[in-house]
């Protein structure tokens, strides 16, 4: 027989009318499972949220101010021997103005002067729309210095206020190329820097710009929109350097770039070779942004070339 302990029921009384029941023990472990799914999913959200906030963060304020530092030996063919071994250097799409200003380029200029380069060529949109907004780095990229010059185009940004962006370029000490060339001496051999008008609005002509250049001569071509390559590598032009595409800026895993603009859809980043002459394409995902102040998994490049005779 059982023994009840004074005081203390063996069950819980529930006074007649009141609506309080008993829970049900084959119930729990569903009501549990509906918490946890409940809380795993909650998580999981905030998981996501937290992620494209970090991602957000990451793309607006630090992979625009982490800039990249590409050195590459280019291996060429015909190659004046006087010139194997000059270091060029490679900037592009600064879009001044935008996201960037004269402060930015500083820090840009300052990692130019420790390479030390015997070349520098800019190739285009120095500006995102206005051409005062160069003024104030006039100075700055007068700083830089290279001994064999420094050479620049124009990009499709740039076409807005062409005859003052001209006049900066030549106070901050650049040769601005529009379809022209410009001979290069070092010891008794000669190279030619060339310069074509932008695609999307000037007029590229490079029967124009090659008519001064002698003929074998090794020419380094300055081209804003890569994809013109495919119609430069039919004129002696042995090397080409462009910009434009900002590398998509905004990149994903497997999926590449997102979007790249016209001009620049077959060659985005980096080293290519075009497909019947074999000329080297070398784009530069530029320094500055644009449309968007973001950059993810496209970091602002400098690239430094060490030209190497084949």
């Amino acid at each position: 027989m059982n023994k009840i302990t004074p005081g203390v029921s063996s069950t819980k009384r529930v006074e007649p009318g009141s609506s309080h029941k008993q829970p049900d023990p084959s119930m729990q472990g569903f009501n549990d499972t509906k918490i946890s799914r409940r809380k795993f999913l909650g998580r999981g959200i905030a998981a996501l949220i937290g992620a494209g906030l970090l991602t957000g963060g990451y793309a607006w304020k630090a992979e625009p101010n982490w800039l990249e530092i590409t050195r590459m030996d280019l291996m060429l063919d015909d190659l004046p021997s006087a010139f194997n071994g000059i270091k060029v250097v490679h900037f592009s799409d600064t879009h001044l103005g935008f996201n960037k200003d004269a402060d930015d380029l500083s820090a840009l200029v300052a990692d130019i002067e420790k390479e030390a380069p015997d070349l520098i060529c800019f190739t285009g949109d120095i500006v995102d729309s206005e051409s005062s907004d160069l003024i104030a780095a006039v100075p700055v990229l007068a700083r830089l210095s290279a001994p064999l010059g420094k050479f620049a185009i124009f990009g499709n940004h740039d076409y807005k206020h062409t005859d003052q962006l001209a006049q900066l370029f030549k106070e901050a000490g650049f040769r601005l190329l529009r379809n022209e060339s410009s001979l290069i001496k070092r010891g008794n051999e000669v190279i030619a820097v060339a310069g074509l008008e932008d695609l999307l609005h000037g007029k590229p002509d490079p029967q124009a710009t090659v008519k001064n250049i002698p003929e074998g001569t090794f020419t380094l071509l300055l081209m804003h929109e890569p994809d013109y390559a495919d119609t430069a590598e039919a004129y002696p032009f042995n090397l080409q350097l462009s910009g434009h595409s900002h590398g998509g800026q905004i990149r994903l895993p497997l999926l590449g770039a997102l979007f790249t603009p016209y001009g620049s859809q077959k060659y985005i980043a980096g080293l290519y070779y075009t497909e019947a002459k074999k000329m080297p394409v070398y784009v530069n995902r530029g320094f500055g942004e644009t449309y968007m102040p973001f950059r993810l998994l496209c970091r602002p490049e400098l690239t430094v070339f060490t030209l190497r005779r084949s």
